[in-house]
């Protein structure tokens, strides 16, 4: 909406008409900075309005979070007995305000918008029918895993045909009506195919053109970030805290990505004119997770549930695709991986050797296990991510 705005405003400056001379900071709203700035307190601002109506919203619903019993989880069942009816499903509120921004401050149409718009409403719909499957069967269990792993898949490659074939942002030489309209031409900037694979410590791509392979590692990338922040989300405001630093650095790089003074021609990454668009949705993301850990510290009043977190994943690892920096998405959400790759390990020791590496997988259950206080464990997580987030963007001008 503010874009459009600005767009009115600029035929009439442009015809000289009185009002648009008198009203000339509407100029503000073309700039990505301000409209990202603005989606960020937006979003963060609706957050806190209603979030309590949300809460008192679905504790009328009766949607409490099923807890596992002692015969599952020993130990840790008495460390979270007291979380037992705490609301969840409290993602609406998360892709209900990152919404809302977007809508209000970005330009929805924007392809790499568009695409990791739908991917995050997708997948929190496919978290929304597994957490309303627990409340209504009492189980923690939900949508079976194989259920839950080919609506992921499809989501994920209906989203990476979308990449792969689209002009705008396919690859070498494509030149969209608005990129052109804006000077740019992909041939001249530098422009890699959307297949290829980089690293920022090389400046050309390390795989030149996966081709068709490109679409399975989209599909990855995204399944495999949306099921590890999902495996983040176990302690009050885990998950939340990371996502705020992951999308904050994403939110950086896709503008980075957009423009060639700083992207392309200082930084040597790979640029898009259209890619700067989505930081709107990033910082959206990032006010959205703030306003929602205000709600979701601890002791919770609310938890996301795979409402927020399988979304949540969806959108950040589509947003590392579209800015082409996928590999890097494993420094930047290292506690994401951390927690991705406790679960992988302990399963495969357990199956192998019949032992197991951790007390509990995901990691943060060890860390409890072992005695460390459940706020000592996601404080110390969150320096962590933050910590990860800035060596991920310190990596990007190191050539």
């Amino acid at each position: 909406m503010l874009y459009w705005i600005y767009q009115q405003w600029d035929e009439a400056f442009r015809a000289g008409e009185d009002w648009a001379v008198t009203f000339k900071f509407l100029n503000l709203f073309y700039y990505i900075t301000f409209r990202a700035a603005v989606a960020t307190i937006l979003s963060f601002s609706l957050s806190l309005v209603l979030g309590p109506r949300v809460i008192r919203k679905l504790i009328s619903m009766k949607v409490g979070q099923p807890i596992r019993t002692a015969d599952e989880v020993h130990k840790l069942a008495e460390l979270h007995g007291g979380k037992a009816g705490t609301p969840t499903m409290g993602g609406v509120l998360i892709l209900g305000t990152v919404l809302l921004a977007v809508l209000i401050c970005g330009r929805p149409f924007n392809p790499f918008v568009a695409v990791t718009t739908c991917v995050m409403l997708a997948l929190g719909l496919l978290g929304f029918v597994d957490d309303y499957t627990k409340v209504v069967k009492k189980d923690s269990a939900g949508v079976s895993a194989r259920q839950k792993l080919f609506w992921q898949c499809l989501i994920g490659l209906i989203a990476a045909c979308f990449l792969y074939f689209k002009k705008e942002v396919s690859g070498i030489g494509a030149v969209g009506e608005e990129a052109a309209a804006m000077g740019y031409k992909m041939k001249e900037y530098g422009g890699i195919d959307v297949s290829s694979v980089g690293f920022p410590l090389f400046k050309s791509p390390i795989i030149p053109a996966l081709g068709l392979l490109a679409i399975p590692f989209f599909i990855l990338i995204t399944v495999g970030c949306s099921n590890a922040v999902n495996l983040t989300d176990g302690l009050d405001g885990l998950a939340t805290g990371c996502t705020i630093t992951v999308a904050l650095a994403y939110g950086v790089l896709a503008y980075l990505a957009g423009s060639a003074t700083l992207g392309l021609e200082y930084l040597n990454i790979p640029f898009n004119p259209l890619l700067g668009e989505l930081s709107v949705l990033l910082m959206a993301l990032v006010g959205a997770g703030m306003g929602f850990l205000w709600f979701n510290c601890h002791p919770a009043k609310v938890f996301m549930g795979d409402t927020g977190s399988l979304a949540i994943g969806g959108a950040l690892g589509t947003a590392a695709i579209c800015t082409k920096q996928e590999l890097l998405l494993v420094l930047i959400g290292g506690v994401f991986v951390m927690e991705a790759m406790s679960v992988i390990l302990q399963v495969a020791s357990f199956k192998l050797r019949g032992k197991r590496i951790f007390a509990m997988s995901p990691i943060h259950h060890h860390f409890e296990l072992r005695g460390w206080h459940e706020s000592q464990v996601i404080i110390r997580f969150w320096i962590l991510s933050v910590v990860f987030a800035l060596g991920g963007l310190a990596l990007v001008k190191i050539l």
